[in-house]
């Protein structure tokens, strides 16, 4: 199966077809990938073997010119988790009237050209509500109108398919080929063919975050005492907001979470909580908000954070050996998209549902 991945960052859609390849002994190759930001591509190029593929860079710039969309070599599905910010619950919501909402229609570009038997992209869940549902339906119609004419969209959870962060994102599906009669796209369908299914892969797997999280790390990781009252204060005058720590399940992960966001937006855990001798109990314990504050509170590490989102450490030891710094890991993370969710997603379309007997 060849694979075209659009806004790729460091590569989520592309390591769970590695992941699926090795699993199942199919044959996965990506011919090309779009990213913008330079030190995403150094982990991208840190981690997959990418030459003999074509680096698409900017997507904007690359579609400008058609000769370099019919230049690139046909491909079996298109993936992207398309910008999300003009679309997200905490942004300005400006949707289509925002540049990073337009580059959508870059991907129109490239499918009506290319025309590949299946599409998969993932965006907030809030893209949904937007405008209305406005916005979902132009991105409907628009696919629709290059023949694509089975098309769906949910909303998936990371935490549903083995990874301890609860994360909700639009998954939107669309293929010129005949599906099943009774093909659904939906968590439920994919999660039950996840548990029934996938119960051996070489996927990662955590129940708690306690799977993750080291019980020791360097100092750097640790919150100051000026710190601690900010990050585990319930809101402002403003804005009203419960900060947790130690939550066994994670915040959904931030491209910001480097700003140091309060424990109500960011995930913040107490030594005294890791190093517990049974951290469940610890749980049960009420401790005052000045109380917590005399504990030792630390952030997560850019490897914890990978692997929230379903990549292992070797994956973060080769970024970091290129030269890309802690700041940008975090934005990388936060910008991710979960591996363990489009693996399950992929495995449902084409092994359960036997799409793959189109691209064989």
């Amino acid at each position: 199966m060849k694979h075209l991945e659009l806004f790729a960052g460091v590569g989520g859609f592309r390591k769970a077809f590695d992941i699926l390849e090795k699993d199942l002994e199919l044959s996965m190759r990506c011919v090309g990938h779009s990213e913008l930001d330079v030190f995403a591509n150094k982990t991208y190029n840190a981690n997959f073997e990418t030459k003999n593929e074509i680096a698409l860079g900017d997507i904007v710039e690359f579609t400008v010119h058609e000769k370099n969309i019919k230049n690139l070599e046909n491909f079996d599905i298109l993936t992207g988790g398309f910008p999300c910010q003009s679309f997200s619950m905490m942004g300005k919501q400006r949707g289509f009237d925002d540049i990073r909402g337009n580059v959508f229609f870059n991907i129109i570009d490239i499918l009506k050209i290319k025309k590949p038997k299946f599409i998969l992209l993932e965006n907030v869940k809030n893209i949904i509500a937007h405008d209305k549902g406005k916005t979902i339906k132009i991105i409907e119609n628009e696919i629709m109108k290059l023949g694509y004419k089975n098309l769906y969209y949910s909303v998936f959870n990371t935490e549903k398919f083995g990874l301890a962060q609860k994360r909700n994102r639009v998954f939107i599906f669309a293929t010129l080929e005949e599906l099943p009669k009774k093909f659904e796209f939906n968590e439920k369908a994919v999660f039950d063919n996840f548990k029934k299914n996938i119960k051996k892969s070489s996927l990662l797997r955590q129940k708690t975050v306690l799977d993750v999280l080291d019980k020791e790390v360097e100092e750097k990781y640790y919150l100051s005492n000026t710190l601690k009252p900010t990050i585990l204060a319930n809101g402002s005058k403003n804005f009203k907001s419960k900060s947790e720590i130690n939550r066994l399940i994670a915040r959904p992960l931030t491209a910001t979470m480097v700003k140091m966001h309060r424990a109500c937006q960011d995930n913040y855990f107490s030594y005294e909580f890791l190093n517990s001798r049974n951290p469940l109990e610890y749980l049960k314990i009420e401790y005052s908000k000045e109380e917590q504050a005399k504990h030792r509170i630390r952030k997560l590490t850019p490897h914890e954070a990978f692997l929230l989102q379903g990549f292992d450490r070797k994956f973060v030891d080769n970024a970091i050996k290129c030269g890309v710094s802690n700041h940008q890991l975090y934005k990388q993370a936060g910008n991710a998209v979960s591996v363990n969710t489009v693996y399950a997603i992929l495995h449902y379309l084409f092994i359960k549902n036997e799409l793959i007997k189109y691209v064989l």
